[in-house]
């Protein structure tokens, strides 16, 4: 999520896929036929990929490569083709990078459908893309080989061109044709590390300059012939329902074109359509309507926090057991820590708002959004209007950030475009939702209470562990349910706790999922977003309690074969050796470790308090993602992660409900950190690695409030157990 937000390691197959095969004329279209990676969790079945579905290598050199994902911020649209491009021996200068379609040949090799979430895109096309660039090299030489009548093993390849052995030469342009009629390889040789000349060097991004000088298209901007823009408005409670309007008030501005009541996903709403944003937005105010909340339950967030504190307080569904669960009953109380947390419901809020447009006739219908699940926002989109999915030309749009926030299974957004694009056929309609209708309308991050209580042995490590966690499933109804819940326990909940690398001997998790009417959706980095901060407040106030060294202490307390965050917290130390035990006065450093999606992740942060708020001085990153494929995105998004994760300890980082309404309604109230919260510096240090690679647009976003919070019991005595910080 990523970057990017979902479960990690998804299966959800949508259909056979087809086996296809063919050139194209003018240039190389490659498809290939692809097994499992070797580091994943599962094996998918084998999959096939048309041709014209990856590389088309044109006349004039130029080579376009589909990228099978959507680009956000997290940089995948660079570094997939990096990958394919170095096995290719393309000229990178020569590179053109598109966000593919949605499409069955572009799913996930893992998760089976067309996504991004789970910090997965390169570690699950690592490999794929690897083997694309390989087997067009192969087949580039082939045809060049036959046009010489020399043995491929004569050639080589440099720069988009193919050498021969009596000083023979030919671009990839003039021999693309020719090579589009040969059989793929059905296997090939991939090169070593050492034989990389883009994969593993800073790269700059392709997406860059548009973005910097304003020429980059995102999905709000879609803008067709004819086009309508539509509003709708939302029940202010979740799922109610449509008492009356003013339709007449709202058609008296000029340019509204359409005023109805509509089906959503939950509940009815009124849907506006005009000639503008303005236009619609007006008419919108002026509706007047009148909802019928009697019939859903209205969420109250402090009647809430109190039922999830009386949930804590008993065992709820075994999560995770490890010893013996009862060894707590046998410490004194002043070898104990008793602790309770509470997290509150959070929002996206991405830079660009939530958008879809869509254009509906006879013949089928055409889509554009900047979507993270490419293959249910289309078929939602079929089902909307009575077509199969291969009728539905879905665009994938680049988006403004997303933080999981457009990875959503039910595709609300998309359904709600196609229901009013099928009220005008033939006319385009973009679908907007205002951060208004966002911050106030869904999906947000669970809230959450802990209850942990810690047995402490003499030696001031932990012996006993007992945790209880209460929140929402995240998966509960979803396709993904059958798969992430299991004995009761959504494991998206549970992450970052039941699989601790902490070698506690006697370790027992349970968890609450209680229903209520919120929609709830993965937040950048699902459920590490909170177990982190339990897991490393405790430990780094068990470390202060043995008066020991916090990386000292974790590295004691870790797994042996927690490697990634061993090598993550031994760089840490030395990278922050010269100064991180020697802030004195009204400063003080703090540290935090975790393990998410695969990829290690240890944090120091130097901080002061100024004006009731924490002031980060410097941020330190250690991360071990296996091979990094482009350390300059890397270091890009784990300085994006930190930044966006300080949200959570942000003094207005709420969404909060009474009466079943929420009381935010934009940045106003909801406050994401602004330039003057962000680290004055953020030095990102890469353990590394010739592992194949993990995720890197999440775990960042764990380790930054933890740390925060760390720091700041060093300098005040305090514990923090409740986040955002109200006062410190």
């Amino acid at each position: 999520m990523a970057t990017a937000t979902t479960p990690n390691f998804l299966e959800v197959n949508r259909r056979t896929f087809l086996r296809m095969s063919g050139a194209a004329a003018g240039g190389l279209f490659l498809s290939l036929h692809l097994a499992e990676p070797g580091h994943a969790r599962q094996t998918p079945k084998a999959q096939a990929y048309p041709p014209a579905a990856f590389i088309h290598v044109r006349s004039d050199g130029k080579i376009v490569i589909q990228v099978n994902r959507l680009e956000f911020g997290q940089g995948v649209q660079t570094a997939l083709p990096m990958l394919l491009a170095d096995e290719m021996d393309a000229d990178w200068s020569q590179v053109i990078a598109e966000l593919a379609p949605a499409a069955d040949v572009y799913s996930d090799p893992i998760a089976g459908i067309q996504m991004v979430g789970g910090s997965g895109s390169i570690a699950h096309s690592f490999e794929q893309y690897r083997q694309l660039g390989a087997s067009a090299r192969a087949m580039l030489i082939a045809a060049a080989a036959a046009q010489w009548n020399v043995m491929p093993e004569q050639c080589r390849t440099e720069a988009s061109v193919v050498y021969g052995p009596n000083s023979q030469s030919a671009k990839y342009g003039e021999l693309a044709e020719s090579a589009a009629k040969l059989p793929v390889p059905e296997s090939v040789q991939l090169k070593k590390e050492s034989e990389l000349h883009l994969s593993g060097k800073n790269t700059r991004r392709l997406d860059s300059r548009g973005k910097c000088n304003g020429s980059q298209k995102f999905g709000l901007d879609v803008d067709l012939p004819g086009m309508k823009v539509a509003l709708v408005a939302h029940p202010p409670v979740f799922g109610a329902r449509v008492k009356s309007f003013n339709a007449d008030a709202a058609r008296a501005i000029s340019g509204v074109r359409d005023v109805f009541e509509m089906p959503l996903v939950r509940g009815t709403g009124v849907a506006v359509v005009a000639d503008r944003f303005w236009a619609a937005k007006q008419a919108r105010d002026r509706l007047q309507a009148e909802w019928n909340t009697a019939s859903v339950e209205h969420p109250d967030t402090a009647q809430l926090f109190s039922k999830y504190r009386e949930l804590a307080r008993t065992a709820g569904n075994i999560a995770m057991t490890r010893g013996s669960a009862a060894s707590m009953d046998s410490i004194p109380s002043s070898k104990r820590i008793l602790a309770e947390y509470e997290f509150p419901f959070l929002a996206h809020t991405p830079m660009e708002p939530l958008n879809t447009t869509v254009r509906f006739d006879s013949s089928g219908a055409e889509v554009w959004a900047g979507s993270q699940f490419q293959t249910f926002d289309q078929m939602a989109v079929a089902e909307v209007l009575g077509l199969k999915a291969e009728q539905v030309t879905f665009h994938t749009e680049m988006a403004g950030g997303g933080f999981g926030r457009r990875a959503v299974a039910d595709s609300h957004v998309q359904r709600e475009a196609a229901t009013i694009a099928k009220r005008l056929p033939g006319i385009p309609v973009k679908l907007i939702w205002t951060r208004e209708d966002d911050v106030q309308g869904g999906y947000y991050r669970p809230m959450f209470v802990h209850r942990v209580d810690v047995g402490i042995g003499a030696d001031g490590m932990p012996i006993a562990w007992r945790h209880v966690i209460v929140g929402q499933s995240l998966v509960a109804g979803t396709p993904f349910a059958a798969r992430l819940i299991k004995d009761g326990v959504d494991a998206t909940a549970v992450e970052g706790v039941a699989d601790t690398a902490y070698a506690i001997q006697n370790f027992y998790v349970s968890a609450h999922h209680p229903e209520i009417n919120v929609p709830v959706l993965w937040w950048r980095s699902v459920g590490h977003t909170h177990t982190a901060f339990v897991m490393e407040t405790l430990i780094d106030e068990l470390a202060m309690r043995a008066k020991t060294d916090p990386i000292a202490y974790r590295l004691k307390l870790l797994s042996p074969d927690a490697k990634k965050l061993r090598a993550c917290l031994t760089l840490l130390r030395e990278k922050t050796a010269s100064w991180r035990d020697s802030a004195t006065g009204n400063r003080a450093v703090g540290v935090a470790s975790h393990e998410s999606f695969g990829t290690g992740v240890a944090c120091a942060v130097e901080v002061s308090v100024e004006n009731k708020r924490p002031k980060i001085h410097r941020a330190v990153i250690a991360v071990d993602p296996g091979f990094a494929v482009n350390p300059l995105s890397i270091e890009s998004q784990m300085q994006g992660g930190v930044t966006f994760g300080m949200t959570q300890v942000m003094p207005k980082g709420a969404i909060t409900l009474k009466d079943g309404r929420v009381e935010q309604r934009n940045w106003d109230g909801y406050t994401p950190p602004y330039i003057n919260d962000a680290p004055v510096t953020v030095e990102v240090h890469i353990v590394p690695s010739s592992e194949k690679p993990t995720g890197c647009g999440e775990p960042p976003v764990p380790v930054i409030s933890p740390a925060i919070v760390n720091a700041l019991s060093r300098l005040t005595g305090k514990r923090y157990r409740s986040l955002p910080l109200a006062e410190i």
